[in-house]
């Protein structure tokens, strides 16, 4: 079973996993039932029992780490199984495991995580993990897996698994040739869909301009970002149409909440929504600047074009719910403006409330869970499950940026979750309280997310869900160290290993 489950793993590390879907599937019905049924192949080894959580948990299956509170305290086996906690696999295998966590009261998974990462960070420190296996530990400790992107992971994979002689795809569990040929079919794969995303960012190059959004000079530039978003996360080359709906919105909303954050007038942002609220009924003599006519024609012509692209994959008319989208966010951030102008405080329950809409996040994911392959009914888009994935997902991007970027909202008179934590507080609560009150909310709901998106018998289809989740992902990676939105310097070696550089492999 380990070696079956090692498979899966490393089939998904470098990015094929699709390919053999069915066969996974088959794997993991299996090691599931074993699961149930406690048995001692995966439950007497550390290293299987750990990964078939991870795996079993991360694919949908109902798992309860209760069945590794044998694993909970280091000192619960440093004499009976030593052995183990000199094997740096395994115990990083645990940490991995620890971090698939779903729920405030899987105490267990915290303190297998306290303590494995605290031995790995030993280890690394002391000198002890030799070889290869540093790379993962490093890795592993270094970028928490909700901060990682899927095509990233992969090219870093493949290159180094290729250098190790097919390291990761176990020889022991298969033999050397098929071991090259999962690796050959990972080199094809990730170098043909390269050649697909440098196609589609050329056409996203050439949308912009003929949609003249390069002539707005209030405007960032952040093409090639909102675009690696996108290509690193919704990665298999047949999902062009939610990449390419998924990246103009992303340019379209930065365009926006630049316009309402300094480049338009209050009666150009009034003239704004109701030139959306008109929609077709729009007149060419509406427009009260050529600013708001640059931006209201993108708006109007790529919502049109992305509607009949979505509409067509749903066998529904779609487009008057992108269009009630993108008014929901125009209105919020005119709320925001209004807050700002009159200098009001809202309440921490106003702010969110709107900040979770205003943060811009809707018109780039919801738009395209319609173009990822699967039905997405009008009665789910009612539903309350999907107000609550993407409540959750825009709650981590709000407090990640607040958090993130509270120095330099501060220095241009902006409130933000931070401020008010600390102003609503009466002078009780520090600005360090206040981030770290932020910050145990930003953990609640990612956790709250995961456990969401990886619940069965959902009315939105585990491939929707997904992409709230891979939202929550970028935005946990731009937001890692640095308001890392603003920061170029900071993505610009994710753009070119994405999109632009071949994969490094030996001659």
């Amino acid at each position: 079973m380990h070696c079956k489950l090692s498979m899966v793993d490393s089939l998904e590390k470098i990015g094929i996993s699709r390919h053999f879907s069915s066969e996974i599937e088959g794997i993991l019905d299996m090691a599931y039932s074993f699961w149930l049924q406690r048995d001692e192949e995966i439950m007497m080894d550390v290293a299987t029992c750990a990964m078939a959580f991870r795996l079993l948990r991360m694919n949908g299956y109902d798992v309860s780490s209760d069945e590794l509170s044998h694993l909970a305290e280091a000192s619960n086996f440093h004499n009976s199984l030593q052995g183990y906690l000199s094997d740096t696999k395994s115990v990083l295998e645990l940490y991995k495991a620890s971090k698939v966590c779903v729920s405030e009261h899987e105490l267990i998974l915290d303190n297998i995580g306290n303590w494995s990462g605290s031995l790995l960070s030993e280890k690394l420190c002391s000198e002890g993990v030799q070889g290869l296996p540093i790379l993962e530990v490093e890795y592993a400790l270094k970028f928490p897996f909700y901060t990682t992107l899927e095509r990233l992971d992969h090219k870093r994979n493949i290159e180094h698994f290729d250098a190790r002689g097919s390291h990761i795809l176990k020889t022991e569990c298969l033999p050397y040739g098929i071991n090259q040929e999962l690796l050959a079919l990972a080199v094809e794969d990730f170098t043909f869909s390269q050649s697909i995303y440098q196609d589609e960012l050329l056409h996203l190059d050439r949308w912009v301009k003929e949609n003249r959004l390069d002539q707005l000079q209030f405007a960032r530039q952040k093409l090639t970002y909102c675009y690696l978003s996108a290509a690193a996360t919704i990665f298999p080359p047949e999902l062009s149409d939610a990449r390419i709906s998924w990246a103009k919105n992303g340019v379209l909303t930065t365009v926006v909440d630049d316009f309402f954050d300094v480049g338009g007038s209050k009666e150009e942002l009034e003239n704004l929504i109701a030139l959306v609220e008109k929609w077709d009924e729009h007149h060419k003599d509406d427009f009260c600047s050529e600013q708001v006519r640059i931006v209201f024609c993108a708006l109007y012509t790529t919502v049109n074009q992305l509607g009949s692209i979505a509409s067509a994959v749903q066998n529904r008319d779609v487009k008057n719910h992108l269009i009630e989208i993108w008014l929901h966010l125009l209105r919020s951030m005119m709320t925001e403006a209004e807050w700002q102008r009159s200098q009001y405080v809202p309440t921490m329950e106003e702010y969110m409330t709107n900040g979770v809409v205003s943060f811009a996040l809707g018109p780039i994911v919801l738009p395209a869970l319609y173009c990822v392959g699967e039905k997405l009914l009008g009665s789910a888009v009612k539903n309350q499950e999907y107000s609550e994935l993407f409540r959750l997902m825009s709650t981590c991007g709000r407090l990640l940026n607040d958090s993130q970027g509270f120095e330099r909202e501060g220095s241009e008179g902006k409130l933000n979750s931070v401020s008010l934590l600390v102003l609503h507080s009466g002078g009780s609560m520090s600005v360090e309280a206040a981030k770290n009150a932020i910050q145990k909310s930003i953990v609640a709901s990612r956790r709250d997310l995961l456990r969401l998106v990886l619940k069965e018998g959902t009315v939105v289809p585990r491939a929707c869900k997904e992409l709230f989740w891979k939202m929550c992902k970028i935005l946990h990676l731009f937001y890692f160290r640095t308001d890392g939105f603003s920061s170029p310097k900071e993505m610009a070696s994710a753009v070119n290993a994405v999109i632009n550089e071949p994969l490094k492999l030996p001659s």
